[in-house]
């Protein structure tokens, strides 16, 4: 698995809950809160974003209740950041990091709209 799992663990803040079909590793599940992402192994290369065929692609969005207590994790845990919190004119506050692979994640916070 070349250390995907293993990223998501130390970097991301994800548990390791499985390894599957040892010799070579193929199958990984990790995962953090409610969310379960299950990671394969590419032969003949390594993954890569979605920005590598279009300018804003993402490989998977994450709801979160707390983008700015996850920012302060992942910037300690040395995680790369590819943009910090921001709020979006959608209400959403994101968040992106790339994994080891290259693919990049969107952890976003619902920010509901001010009472008027």
């Amino acid at each position: 698995m070349g250390g995907a799992a293993e990223y998501y663990r130390d970097k991301l803040g994800f548990t390791i809950k499985g390894y599957f079909f040892e010799e070579p590793l193929v199958f990984a599940i990790v995962g953090r809160d409610d969310l379960t992402i299950m990671l394969a192994l590419m032969k003949g290369g390594r993954g890569g974003s979605n920005r590598d065929h279009k300018a804003i692609g993402i490989g998977a969005y994450v709801w979160v209740e707390d983008a700015d207590s996850l920012y302060a994790q992942l910037q300690a845990s040395g995680a790369d950041i590819v943009a910090p919190p921001a709020l979006r004119i959608y209400g959403m506050k994101e968040i992106e990091v790339r994994d080891l692979d290259g693919y990049v994640l969107c952890f976003g916070q619902d920010v509901p709209a001010a009472a008027e």
